[in-house]
């Protein structure tokens, strides 16, 4: 689907998107799960050349920020410092976005990178390595908790233990992880957001972000269910922006978990019709955070499911017509410029 791209001007601060080479991990897994998480992840490899070959076709992406995926660890270091490596990669490709070959662009401006919140004061080693590994880019960590019932949901590579955010050995390393000042994402699944309700509520000082609207599911035992579910999710939706220090991530959609569209990979929708089936999530979103606390993000390569890089922006510029000025420069650039501390690759006003 080619589109003329909307508003080409706006400046864009990519809040979410990951860099990655699934190859070995699919090669792990027989069929039909080599399929499953390929078409999950949206691509088997996406590194820096497919990340500038997105982010550089048509809209105006100033910069981004790397979201940890378990991706190039480090297998020369015990368990607890794999995830260094991940940062080291990463941030020799933000390295060189700021050489100036690329223009003004500065791609992985901020690295969220992992570390395991289970390991009580021993996460204290691990992020002073990882802040050291991102050499001023650091932002912060993600612990994901997404675990749901029915295995065919998720996959294996992807679920964390039952309850983790609420577990004490997970409270244990978020009290140490908080003394920090870094920033907090949380993905989850939509049954599971009063995990991350309680969480914020437990340590009212910790900036969180909630990824992709609350992952709402439209897969496997969930499919059809979407809008029986719609109420349960905008309460708690209503519920966790009540927390001043929650942000949430207005994307995600196109993931093949929440099947907004339910076809894939690439189908080749446009930003009309993405727009009508995301619009009840990002608007309740948006009012329940305001746009000071919401940040549209691409999610990319994973909501390549639904979406081509310039589509799935052209539907976030649809669904913010309404806003003004001022607030769509909060959602798409300047909400995640500074809860990820990069003001910086704003261009200047």
């Amino acid at each position: 689907m080619s589109e003329a791209i909307i508003e080409p001007e706006l400046p864009i601060i990519d809040p979410h998107h990951h860099l990655w080479d699934l190859r070995p991990l699919m090669a792990a897994f027989p069929e039909p799960r080599h399929d499953f998480i390929e078409a999950i992840a949206g691509a088997p490899y996406y590194t820096f050349d497919e990340l500038l070959a997105d982010t550089q076709s048509g809209h105006n992406v100033v910069g981004t920020v790397f979201m940890e995926c378990g991706a190039f660890y480090d297998a020369s270091r015990g368990d607890a410092m794999k995830p260094v490596g991940e940062v080291e990669f990463v941030n020799g490709v933000a390295a060189q976005g700021a050489s100036g070959l690329y223009g003004d662009y500065r791609p992985c401006a901020g690295i969220v990178g992992h570390v395991d919140l289970t390991l009580g004061d021993g996460v204290k080693p691990v992020i002073e390595a990882l802040i050291a590994a991102g050499n001023g880019r650091f932002r912060g960590i993600r612990h994901a908790s997404a675990w749901d019932p029915d295995p065919e949901v998720l996959g294996p590579p992807f679920h964390a233990p039952e309850g983790l955010y609420g577990s004490d050995a997970f409270r244990a390393g978020f009290a140490a992880y908080s003394q920090f000042g870094l920033t907090f994402d949380a993905w989850l699944l939509e049954p599971q957001l009063g995990d991350v309700l309680e969480l914020a509520r437990a340590f009212p000082d910790q900036q969180i972000i909630l990824d992709h609207c609350g992952t709402p599911l439209n897969i496997a035992s969930h499919r059809g269910k979407l809008h029986e579910n719609f109420d349960r999710w905008r309460r708690s939706i209503h519920a966790i922006a009540e927390c001043p220090n929650v942000a949430v991530k207005l994307g995600g959609l196109a993931m093949a978990f929440c099947g907004m569209p339910e076809d894939g990979p690439a189908k080749g929708h446009g930003s009309e019709h993405l727009a009508a089936l995301w619009r009840p999530y990002i608007e309740t979103c948006i009012e329940s955070f305001g746009p000071e606390r919401a940040m549209f993000e691409s999610n990319y390569p994973v909501d390549r499911w639904g979406a081509s890089y310039p589509v799935l922006w052209n539907a976030f510029k649809r669904l913010a017509r309404s806003h003004s000025e001022d607030e769509k420069r909060a959602l798409f650039a300047g909400t995640a410029a500074r809860i990820y501390g990069i003001e910086h690759v704003l261009p200047a006003s």
